[in-house]
């Protein structure tokens, strides 16, 4: 949720506190790759916002780097745990959905994700995301099985805040 000049955010919620550096915009660009697919770059652009409550909304949209084409997009809900463990639900453009769940590591500022459940999905088997801080940069790696590929590299990004 943004706020415009006349509203304040409501306050942080304290078991959203430990993964706020997550808060903002972030743009970026990332490449991917696959087996069963050529390679490719594209543009990144994330958000995550709080309305207070004990959970993060988060959107995601991307873009072809040459053209501007939207290519992918999702968005969803992290909640986070005061025990360091953390669920996130993901809907994609595609109709595919994704249940996660994984630990975060304030300290370190890293996140690790690895799907429950991945829904709609007639290939795709498994999803794992790591979300990491480094050196105010937020970078990830999303790694992918399907039916006929084990669990490997598909998706890796570096994000600037904005």
């Amino acid at each position: 949720m943004e706020y415009d000049g006349d509203r304040q955010p409501p306050p942080l919620h304290p078991t959203v506190a430990p993964i706020s550096y997550l808060l903002g915009r972030w743009r970026g660009e990332g490449e991917g790759q696959f087996p069963t697919i050529s390679s490719f770059l594209y543009g990144e652009e994330l958000q995550f916002s709080h309305s207070g409550k004990p959970v993060i909304a988060y959107s995601q949209k991307t873009w072809k780097l040459n053209s501007g084409e939207p290519m992918h997009s999702e968005s969803g809900f992290w909640r986070p745990k005061p025990d360091g463990t953390i669920e996130v639900v993901i809907a994609q453009s595609t109709g595919i959905v994704e249940v996660q769940k994984g630990t975060y590591n304030a300290d370190e500022q890293v996140i690790k994700l690895q799907s429950q459940l991945v829904g709609n999905a007639s290939k795709v088997k498994e999803i794992s995301r790591v979300f990491e801080l480094v050196n105010g940069k937020l970078s990830y790696e999303v790694q992918m099985s399907t039916n006929t590929n084990h669990l490997q590299p598909h998706l890796k990004a570096v994000l600037n805040k904005i």
